[in-house]
């Protein structure tokens, strides 16, 4: 079997842990469905990164193989950063009889980048779906070339505009107003997805403090480097240091993961300017 295809009995648990009863339908009201449940059920998060680069361990980043992500999940209540994250929303979105792919983007950051973030799209009654699981923005965003498209809501809402011929997401992080995620394409490899997790072992901003992002309510929870972060149904953004003790319970109490593996988590350590670009002289 191939590493991006999951089993059936997986698909079947990972579903009820979803909170399915039956799969759903592979329509619009189906991907509404299911997207809704991922984004209130599996955070963002880099807990296992974290792990797993302060042991110093070899293999694959976690939930590289969107069947581990899904056996660390079901086990211990993680999620993982973007390439893991949205490879398995990809694999599950494909098992369940839809048109997924893998995409391309950028979060535009600083200037002249180069794709540094997985997100995912679906092809369904004549239009293009994107759906992303680090963003987490509750219901599929259309995707259409004559005009932009919303998903209108003050926690979570994300925009879209296109400009000399490329799209880009507007979106609101927790230590920004807004950010602007630039797709660059539509049809990524799985094994494309891999080799670019690959590359951020040397340096991410996701290799030194804990991030976490997920839907509670009609809000936003998480934490921003390090510290803890919320947007409210109003869109009010609050972050602040964890008194200490509280990152603990906040990991199990509110993101849902298991104590052994949220106590395992590394302290914070300050983050490195990023490797520069080699010269194009």
């Amino acid at each position: 079997m191939e590493p991006s295809v999951l089993a059936p009995d997986l698909v079947e648990r990972v579903l009820a842990r979803l909170g399915f009863g039956a799969s759903p339908e592979p329509d619009l009201a189906g991907l509404c469905a299911l997207y809704d449940a991922w984004c209130r059920r599996v955070p963002f998060d880099n807990v296992r990164k974290r792990i797993h680069l302060a042991r110093g361990e070899a293999g694959a980043r976690p939930g590289d193989a969107p069947g581990e992500f899904f056996a660390d999940w079901l086990r211990d209540g993680t999620g993982g950063t973007c390439w893991a994250g949205n490879g398995a929303l990809c694999a599950l979105l494909d098992a369940l009889g839809f048109r997924a792919q893998r995409g391309l983007a950028t979060m535009l950051v600083a200037p002249d980048l180069p794709p540094n973030h997985g997100t995912v799209s679906v092809a369904l009654d004549g239009a293009r779906w994107l759906l992303d699981a680090s963003i987490l923005f509750q219901e599929p965003l259309r995707l259409r070339d004559d005009g932009p498209t919303a998903v209108a809501h003050p926690a979570w809402g994300v925009a879209t505009r296109v400009a000399d011929g490329m799209r880009t997401v507007r979106w609101r992080p927790f230590h920004l107003d807004w950010l602007d995620c630039r797709i660059d394409s539509l049809e990524a490899t799985p094994e494309e997805f891999r080799r670019r997790h690959e590359a951020t072992r040397s340096w991410s901003p996701f290799n030194y403090q804990l991030s976490a992002r997920l839907l509670r309510d009609d809000g936003v929870v998480g934490v921003a480097f390090g510290s803890r972060a919320a947007i409210s149904a109003a869109g009010e953004v609050s972050v602040a240091p964890f008194a200490p003790g509280e990152r603990l319970a906040f990991l199990v109490e509110t993101l849902g993961l298991r104590e052994e593996v949220a106590a395992a988590l590394p302290d914070d350590v300050p983050m490195p300017p990023p490797p520069r670009a080699p010269s194009k002289d």
